[in-house]
């Protein structure tokens, strides 16, 4: 198996097991993250958000399939199953690619539909009115809110 497509596995065997530490080790220093909702993560930021979904996520599952990398990139299938905060049930499948240098992920982009997830994640709103960019600004909006405060808080306990 190309050493890449291990550091895959192992990032997603570390999610799998709610570890965001060995998540975020997986990656570089300069890590660029996107996806729907966390649009720009740069550095520490990636991996702080991993930390967090870890720790808030008391039911989470994971499930990673469809592992290909070379030196320079690399994709995967991955689906999480959990429970959103709202007390509803999110089952998201993501495609996920990645560049890699120095040994590490450089950048990691994850692809899903914001409009099924906002269904999922929020009920009837989010069923009708998640394809909106207000709804989905406002989403996006109250996810970096909580990663910035998720941030401070760790910073504070060090």
């Amino acid at each position: 198996m190309h050493p890449n497509a291990e550091l895959i596995h192992t990032f997603y065997t570390c999610f799998a097991n709610r570890d965001g530490a060995g998540m975020a080790a997986c990656y570089h220093p300069n890590i660029v993250f996107s996806d729907p909702v966390f649009t720009h993560l740069v550095g520490p930021q990636a991996g702080a958000m991993w930390q967090m979904l870890c720790a808030r996520g008391h039911d989470l599952a994971v499930r990673h399939t469809n592992v290909e990398a070379n030196d320079t990139h690399g994709s995967a299938h991955w689906e999480a199953t959990y429970t959103f905060r709202t007390g509803r049930l999110v089952h998201n499948v993501i495609e996920a690619t990645f560049d890699f240098q120095d040994g590490a992920i450089m950048r990691h982009t994850d692809a899903f539909d914001l409009w099924k997830w906002a269904g999922m994640a929020l009920g009837t709103k989010g069923k009708l009115l998640g394809w909106t960019p207000f709804v989905q600004s406002a989403i996006r909006n109250q996810a970096m809110h909580g990663l910035d405060a998720w941030m401070q808080k760790m910073q504070k306990a060090d």
